[in-house]
């Protein structure tokens, strides 16, 4: 099977959302999006909000001033210092084994980290993302940091998704953008006539399939 770049193979997409341990995820938020950013300047703020918006249009999923449960269901942190978390006040009411969680990210020497709570049905309830902004996540631009963090969140991807390749591309002209296979998944991914969540692999080919059609409309 050839498919054009933006149209990733049932294969490729199997892979997005197959973890580690070999078990096949695919799941997507269940309620509006209701996210909080801390540790940002307003201008960088402005930025992040632009990425909850552009990402958000793209799955057709609503994003909410509140989550009327949670008040806020995505939160974000911006830190220089992982030992800078547990001085957050009730974080380690949110984050059960915040202290063990902090060592092993320092340990690991990690930028980067994202905690998913489900609902009852399996889909996203909410998300809480902590960013290290280290040596080389502090040269990279705030419209490209959020927009690839949002793009993180807004699916319950594969652990090892994006290792090798990260979900943001490059233009001729230099702006960097979404990938355009990752927009189509996300996309796929929040067509209503398919499930929240799944763990059959076989959803990889519902999503191809949605994605063929799409391109076909």
């Amino acid at each position: 099977m050839t498919d054009t770049p933006d149209v990733p193979t049932p294969e490729e997409i199997e892979a997005l959302f197959t973890r580690a341990d070999g078990t096949f995820l695919c799941a997507r938020w269940g309620r509006p999006i209701a996210p909080v950013v801390f540790g940002v300047d307003d201008a960088t703020l402005g930025t992040v909000k632009a990425a909850f918006e552009a990402v958000a249009e793209l799955a057709g999923h609503p994003i909410a001033e509140t989550d009327p449960e949670l008040g806020a269901n995505v939160m974000m942190f911006f830190v220089r210092a992982w030992d800078e978390l547990p001085a957050v006040p009730n974080l380690d009411r949110l984050i059960p084994g915040l202290d063990d969680l902090v060592a092993r990210l320092s340990a690991a020497e990690a930028n980067q980290y994202r905690v998913f709570r489900f609902d009852e049905d399996g889909a996203i309830r909410a998300c809480f993302v902590f960013v290290r902004m280290d040596e080389a996540l502090s040269d990279v631009p705030a419209e490209t940091l959020a927009l690839g963090q949002v793009a993180q969140l807004m699916v319950l991807w594969s652990d090892t998704a994006f290792t090798d390749r990260a979900p943001l591309g490059q233009l001729s002209d230099g702006r960097v953008v979404l990938r355009p296979d990752v927009g189509a998944v996300i996309r796929a991914v929040y067509d209503p006539v398919l499930p929240v969540v799944s763990t059959e692999p076989a959803h990889a080919l519902r999503l191809h399939a949605r994605i063929t059609a799409g391109r076909l409309a």
